[in-house]
């Protein structure tokens, strides 16, 4: 049987964040429990330039057509990759980083993740068969961000993009309050952030690579 094969994505551009030591918790647990894992940090790797040009943004169709970026073309790879996706990130201004935006942006609109179908309104999920996981990082109460903000990062990232592609997300954590947290719980968040690890490893569903789908 296939290793399951998770790419961990670490959304904020601050370095040494909480997000990192929760993201790096489940990394390590899924490793031990027998997963592959990738890592995107978007505060130590490149986050993708904002395209200039329409067809900048799209996989070449021809050898006629502009080649992607390469760092786009690697972090496209990671995705084809992936069984299942793991995205940490702190909510900013009722949303998720600009550079996680532009990540998604970039790898997501590349032409690999879903196709609109010539006639109708109609369009294919060319991801389907991966899984994900959202954990979010928040200042507000879980009420106020619900109320107020209607929960407008996860429904975003969750429905509008990874659902949009045909990836079915599996759990959302949001811990909230984090200024007002004691150093306790937020070791006590690190340290829970194995198990979630743990589980993905042990019930991602390994595709074989006949089942990976390729633009």
């Amino acid at each position: 049987m296939n290793a399951p094969r998770i790419l961990v994505v670490i959304g904020t551009p601050l370095a040494g964040s909480l997000n990192h030591a929760l993201a790096h918790s489940y990394a390590d647990a899924a490793r031990a429990a027998g997963a592959e894992v990738r890592l995107v940090d978007l505060a130590r790797d490149a986050v993708p330039r904002h395209p200039s040009e329409r067809n900048e943004m799209r996989l070449p169709r021809s050898d006629a057509d502009v080649p992607l970026d390469p760092e786009v073309a690697a972090y496209v790879a990671d995705v084809d990759w992936a069984d299942h996706l793991a995205f940490f990130f702190p909510q900013w201004w009722g949303s998720y980083p600009a550079a996680l935006k532009t990540w998604i942006d970039r790898v997501f609109l590349s032409g690999f993740a879903y196709r609109y179908r010539a006639t109708g309104r109609l369009w294919d999920k060319l991801l389907t068969g991966r899984t994900a996981r959202i954990v979010m990082t928040m200042d507000s109460p879980k009420i106020w961000n619900a109320w107020v903000y209607r929960n407008a990062a996860i429904r975003s990232l969750r429905n509008a993009t990874l659902e949009f592609c045909g990836i079915r997300v599996r759990a959302v954590t949001r811990l909230a309050e984090v200024r007002h947290r004691s150093d306790a719980d937020r070791e006590r968040w690190v340290g829970g952030m194995a198990s979630p690890g743990t589980t993905d490893a042990g019930s991602v569903v390994a595709r074989t690579r006949d089942e990976l789908v390729h633009a």
